[in-house]
């Protein structure tokens, strides 16, 4: 079974910056045979995809909104995957949940989520 670790959220004021991580209980060749994403879900909301980064190195993002303030990356060797937001704005506020895709079967395997609140 796949463990993914989040860490990095919190309380953030209005344009101030976070950075999400996931940790995966993966080894490396393993790892970077998936598909990495973020996915955030408000209150009252549906789930929704921020970025997508898949193994070739095609970025998706959920709008342009988020394209201009969040950055996805992955380090394969530490099987790590990181979220990058900027200039927080206070719709932003969600549980952000890691995802990975195994490129090989298609099996998603999800993080247990980490609150994001921007408030000032």
């Amino acid at each position: 079974q796949v463990q993914l670790v989040e860490s990095g959220g919190g309380l953030v004021q209005p344009g101030g910056s976070l950075r999400l991580s996931c940790a995966a209980s993966l080894d490396v060749p393993t790892f970077s045979r998936f598909d990495v994403a973020w996915y955030r879900q408000a209150p009252g909301r549906e789930r929704e995809l921020v970025a997508r980064l898949n193994r070739g190195g095609t970025l998706n993002y959920g709008g342009d909104s988020i394209r201009a303030r969040f950055y996805i990356s992955r380090n394969d060797l530490r099987r790590v995957v990181y979220l990058q937001g900027n200039n927080l704005e206070p719709d932003d506020t969600a549980v952000y949940y890691c995802n990975l895709r195994d490129t090989t079967s298609s099996t998603e395997y999800w993080g247990q989520g980490t609150q994001v609140t921007v408030s000032s």
